[in-house]
């Protein structure tokens, strides 16, 4: 696979990295070294909803699939990169439906608001573009096995009811937050791949997500 055609999707983790308003910052310390152990090692705590990051229903639903009840082929398959006009508050019903024709067949939306050029900044954490409820309800009714975008939550962070999170989780759909669409990727159609941890009865996993450029022909 030519390097070129592989986009990458996933922020670098640290330990100063931005967090959802009020969790902890991940820690990552050395568990062992060269100097004084032989061999270099990592210890990693964080939150399962750290940097780019897959949400599960559980995350939110009495009852809901965690991440480890999907099969894999769930965390990968054909999506569409769809840019969000500079400015936007909230993604509409009838933005979305004036581009349905783009979307028959897919697998994931994914949504590039702009957004990632803040990150490791406050703004970042604050007023971002999200699905109105409207819009949510009507892709929930898409066969999607999720969506995607460049922000830290489908909905605002201010929200304690989480309706956009609700609706798509009932329907099944997993959510990867905290994307990052690099300069060079166009809007169109990809094979996006997102692959959680595979953790027991994991309601949200750190993602390392990638795009690949479809074969010619495939559309």
């Amino acid at each position: 696979m030519d390097p070129a055609l592989v986009f990458e999707l996933t922020h670098l983790m640290h330990s100063d990295m931005p967090v959802y308003p009020g969790k902890g910052k991940p820690r990552i310390s050395a568990a062992a070294s060269l100097d004084t152990d032989g061999y270099r090692e990592l210890r990693i705590e964080l939150d399962g909803h750290t940097g780019t990051h897959m949400d599960a229903p559980a995350h939110m639903l009495q009852g809901g699939m965690t991440l480890d009840k999907y099969p894999a082929s769930h965390f990968t398959g054909e999506a569409l990169l769809m840019d969000i006009p500079e400015g936007t508050c909230e993604i509409s019903l009838s933005f979305l439906q004036k581009r349905e024709e783009n979307m028959a067949g897919l697998d994931y939306l994914l949504f590039r608001t702009g957004w990632s050029s803040l990150w490791e900044h406050e703004e970042y954490l604050r007023n971002f573009p999200v699905l109105s409820v409207e819009a949510a309800g009507w892709l929930a009714g898409k066969s999607l096995k999720g969506i995607g975008l460049d922000a830290i939550s489908v909905d605002p962070v201010e929200s304690d009811t989480w309706p956009v999170h609700h609706i798509l989780f009932s329907a099944g759909m997993v959510l990867v937050e905290n994307l990052l669409f690099p300069p060079g990727m166009k809007e169109g159609r990809y094979f996006f791949c997102a692959l959680p941890l595979r953790l027991l009865s994991a309601d949200g996993s750190p993602v390392r997500a990638i795009a690949m450029t479809l074969p010619p022909g495939v559309d």
